[in-house]
């Protein structure tokens, strides 16, 4: 069993950075791509960013260039920086392990979620 706990998030202003992680427990960590994943209230859930176990990295358009995803196998831990943070990044962030979170929303594991609040 893989369990994944998020933490960093939190309320900053528009212009802000905040950096989320993602612990994960087990094995299975470092042979898996893994996801962020985001849902604002009222929203469908959106693939935010993903980290192949080879390093390649994927970016929705609207973060691309703000957002950095990364992740330090010796650690079982993902990362995304998110800096010039806008109000529509305001959500709850869940990371997802699994190869189906390199290209979408399907996951074999994910984690509880942490918030951000960007505030204008």
């Amino acid at each position: 069993q893989v369990q994944l706990v998020e933490s960093g998030g939190g309320l900053v202003q528009a212009g802000g950075s905040l950096r989320l992680s993602c612990a994960a427990s087990g094995s299975t960590f470092s042979i898996n791509a893994m996801g962020w994943h985001r849902q604002a209230p009222g929203k469908a859930r959106e693939l935010v960013a993903s980290i192949s176990t080879g390093g390649s990295t994927y970016y929705r358009g609207s973060v691309k260039g703000r957002f950095t995803i990364s992740r330090d196998n010796a650690k079982n831990t993902l990362y995304l920086q998110m800096n010039s943070l806008k109000p529509e990044d305001t959500a709850m962030y869940y990371c997802a392990l699994g190869d189906r979170a390199f290209y979408g929303l399907g996951y074999d594991y994910r984690g509880q979620g942490t918030q951000v609040t960007v505030s204008s």
